[in-house]
């Protein structure tokens, strides 16, 4: 039986490309795709706000979220940041820091509740095409997606915040024409889709738990 939860639960996704979808249709952005499937199943969830943008590190996502007046509390709140950091080859123990921050203020915009928090791993961007053409060594960036990603799950587990895992969809989908978009970089709206298989799950169970 599907909970009854009040109209109107207001949903926001904070991070960059990948929660922005760029090269995707607007109704192809998984956090979109996500409230869809969640009113579907009698959760009353607006439209997602994102905060978001192509290229977005930790300090540019802080920084937008300042300037996004946004109007807390907010019923669900994802997180899903951090590529960028490892692209521009910047410290871990800086991302540490600054993810931290962002974890604590997305549980605030929360209105504290870190129950209605998720966090969402960072995708391999190494087995895409992008990356082979760009003479990027895979196995060097899965090795530095996997510390950061495990520095994410790590953090999270301390605030008490649930975890998706789509960095293994990501790698599964690789290079295929299909799961990406025309860059041959970011995901198309069928990764994303795979995505969902994940973070569906976890986010049902925190509106709906």
């Amino acid at each position: 039986m599907s909970p009854e939860r009040p109209a109107g639960m207001r949903y926001l996704a904070l991070g960059d490309s990948y929660t922005i979808g760029e090269g995707v249709a607007a109704d192809g952005r998984w956090p979109v795709v996500l409230a869809a499937r969640l009113r579907a199943r009698g959760i009353a969830l607006d439209a997602p706000r994102i905060v978001a943008t192509t290229g977005w590190t930790t300090d540019e996502l802080a920084a937008g979220i300042d300037a996004a007046a946004l109007q807390p509390p907010y019923d669900l709140v994802s997180l899903l940041i951090g590529v960028n950091n490892q692209y521009r080859g910047r410290s871990i123990f800086n991302f540490r820091d600054e993810f931290a921050a962002l974890l604590a203020r997305a549980v605030a915009l929360a209105g504290g509740r870190a129950d209605r928090v998720f966090v969402v791993s960072i995708p391999d961007w190494g087995v895409t095409p992008f990356a082979r053409e760009k003479n990027h060594d895979p196995a060097r960036i899965a090795a530095a997606i996997d510390t950061f990603n495990r520095t994410v799950e790590e953090i999270a587990a301390q605030a008490g915040v649930p975890h998706a895992d789509v960095t293994t969809a990501s790698r599964r989908a690789g290079a295929a024409p299909d799961l990406l978009v025309d860059d041959g970089l970011h995901p198309s709206a069928a990764q994303y889709l795979r995505w969902l298989d994940t973070i569906e799950p976890v986010a049902w169970k925190v509106l709906a738990g």
